[in-house]
């Protein structure tokens, strides 16, 4: 059990850490593309935000999934990759479908998968609404300074 728990602890703290990572870059990449979002035209800019910041929140979920599988997969727990996506992907995202298992020995793992999963559920929104809420401002700001 107590192995398990440090496992399982390492894997939720590096994956917390990429995402930390994800939304240092995603802010530096605002923060470059700050003169041009600004300026008018808004709205397609907002648009276009949004959907580089679902794209980065995709890409960052996608590592957070290979984390937990190649973990599962090195623990031997799963004799090949697939196996291990799948179940990374099901318990990351909470769907549960109940199809693939992991051995008793290794249970305690699914859950802090799941439990990582609705962590980083809840720090990428927060990433998709801050992007998107600091150049809604900025667009504001400059709007009223040209006023």
């Amino acid at each position: 059990m107590f192995i398990q728990l440090a496992l399982g602890t390492g894997l939720l703290l590096f994956s917390i850490l990429i995402a930390g990572i994800s939304f240092w870059v995603m802010e530096l990449f605002l923060l470059h593309m700050r003169q041009w979002l600004v300026r008018a035209p808004h709205r397609p800019k907002l648009i276009l935000v949004m959907c580089v910041a679902a794209i980065w929140i995709l890409a960052q979920m996608t590592a957070g999934v290979w984390v937990w599988a190649l973990a599962f997969w090195a623990l031997g727990i799963f004799d090949t990759i697939e196996p291990a996506v799948y179940f990374s992907l099901v318990a990351f995202t909470t769907l549960g479908f109940g199809d693939v298992l992991l051995p008793m020995e290794w249970r305690l793992l699914g859950g802090m998968a799941a439990a990582n999963g609705l962590l980083n559920i809840g720090v990428l929104t927060a990433l998709l609404v801050e992007a998107l809420r600091h150049v809604r401002l900025r667009q504001i700001e400059v709007m009223k300074a040209d006023s």
